[in-house]
């Protein structure tokens, strides 16, 4: 398709920084296809047929895109080998693509298969539990940072169909902190936490309680917050986000526009936009013409926001395509992809410290004016 080939022109060649990928939205095919075949499992026995189940080949929905994970996600979930090996793949995938730092999230209930918590596609349960995969993929990055020389951390997801799973991964936060896991989130459908219709949200939007405990717990503990709001939910799913869950950055947030009043006093606090570009067109988050697209908005108004590839499997892209996307469609500039890359680490989860060494770090590789 003609945006991700455009992917293949690196448009920015300096570091850069990425906070909105999640871990299994970007596996690499071939590796699904060995896992599978050690594990005997079926799939289509070419990496291309592979590609045709597991990606979106034009633009759907939020649901269509979901569906996606299930065509897949069976042949890793609960292999230890595999979780390791997904993180550990991740990391040389962000540096060839010249990612400095990254932050990766991931469900670690979905990546599990025990008895206590079984994922839908594993009936059977198995022994690995979220716990384990918190390890696993600790270690797995670990691993690629010293392989790849660049630094990488985690986010632990909630989702919005399981509250009852929210305090269980606020408590791995917690437990994992010295381990590379920075900060929780909330993922899923937006519309899943109305008290009423969806189409009444924006009157009666409300966290269900497991949700809101768990990130009552994450603000005192000092585990940092973001959470999935404003995708194709309306503008006051983000204001819930902020009020109530405290969250300190918004993944994607496209639809706060659409509320002059909470935009404006998002803006004042220099809250932090997670932005997806090749993503909000495949699930239908923003109108498929890029030169509409809210980012336009962001960055007229000199917004704190990042550049980032969400699910890139899946949008058969690269952190590269996105970059070339908004070049192409937005009209940005070198200087607006420094700018972009110096937000994004500013509003990165790392202790202050490391938070000055790597924006230096940028600065240096962008020269006087980055």
């Amino acid at each position: 398709m003609a945006e991700q080939n455009a992917g293949d022109q690196v448009v920015f060649n300096k570091p850069k920084v990425e906070l909105h990928v999640h871990l299994d939205g970007a596996i690499r095919l071939e590796t699904i296809m060995e896992v599978a075949k050690r594990r005997g499992m079926q799939l289509p026995e070419t990496v291309e047929g592979l590609r045709t189940l597991c990606t979106m080949s034009r633009p759907g929905n939020l649901t269509e895109f979901l569906t996606k994970f299930k065509e897949y996600m069976p042949v890793i979930a609960g292999d230890r080998e595999a979780i390791k090996r997904i993180a550990f793949e991740f990391v040389e995938t962000k540096a060839r693509e010249g990612v400095l730092y990254v932050e990766v999230r991931y469900s670690p209930h979905l990546l599990a298969n025990s008895k206590v918590d079984p994922i839908p596609w594993d009936q059977k349960g198995g022994d690995v539990t979220p716990d384990d995969v918190v390890q696993l993929v600790a270690q797995g990055l670990s691993e690629g940072e010293k392989a790849f020389n660049i630094k990488a951390r985690s986010i632990l997801c909630c989702m919005r169909h399981k509250p009852e799973w929210s305090m269980e991964v606020l408590e791995l936060c917690k437990k994992y902190q010295n381990r590379g896991v920075v900060a929780i989130d909330l993922a899923g459908d937006e519309s899943l936490n109305c008290v009423s219709q969806p189409e009444s949200c924006s009157e009666n939007y409300e966290a269900q309680p497991g949700h809101r405990q768990a990130f009552e717990e994450a603000v005192r503990s000092g585990v940092h917050r973001t959470v999935h709001a404003g995708e194709v939910g309306p503008p006051a799913v983000v204001k819930e986000a902020v009020d109530v869950l405290k969250a300190e950055r918004i993944g994607h947030g496209y639809h706060t526009i659409e509320d002059p009043g909470l935009y404006s006093h998002l803006l004042e606090k220099n809250m932090h936009f997670e932005v997806c570009p090749i993503s909000s067109k495949y699930t239908g988050a923003c109108d498929q013409d890029f030169t509409k697209h809210p980012l336009i908005r962001f960055k007229m108004d000199k917004a704190n926001y990042s550049l980032n590839t969400d699910d890139p499997l899946i949008f058969n892209s690269t952190l590269n395509t996105d970059y070339s996307i908004v070049q192409t469609h937005m009209k940005f500039t070198e200087e607006d992809f420094k700018r972009l890359n110096i937000n994004a680490a500013n509003s990165s989860f790392l202790p202050e410290k490391e938070k000055r060494d790597l924006v230096n770090q940028l600065h240096k590789a962008y020269g006087a004016d980055g």
